[in-house]
């Protein structure tokens, strides 16, 4: 087989439409799905508990007279909000993930495909 006779059967026809697969949309449809429920708690219930903490330093910070004190909560309100954006992080590569999945396994229909052709011809 020559390059061109294997780029035809890569490029192939396509069974179904890519444009919906990648989107943003698609990739939130999927992560609160059924599948995801357990992961969906996990960081909602975490980005609200340090997002109320937080809220809860940024009052204490400016109710507070003393120097010490507005500094113990300013730093308690910035490590709040870092955790928060961490779990937000780790929700977006969950997402990833499961798109990372789905092109491997798409891949590995490919090449399924292309080494039946092979076997055929």
């Amino acid at each position: 087989m020559n390059d061109e006779q294997v780029k035809k059967i890569i490029d192939g026809p396509q069974e179904y439409d890519d444009s919906k697969e990648n989107g943003y949309r698609s990739m939130v449809n999927e992560f609160y799905s059924r599948k995801m429920l357990s992961t969906l708690i996990i960081v909602w219930g975490h980005f609200l508990i340090f997002l109320a903490l937080a809220v809860v330093s940024g009052v204490l910070f400016f109710k507070s007279d003393q120097t010490k004190d507005q500094i113990m909560y300013a730093a308690f309100f910035i490590c709040c909000i870092i955790i928060s954006y961490q779990i937000k992080i780790f929700a977006w590569l969950k997402l990833q993930e499961n798109s990372i999945k789905r092109e491997i396994k798409r891949l590995e229909l490919r090449i399924a495909e292309l080494s039946e052709t092979v076997k055929n011809k």
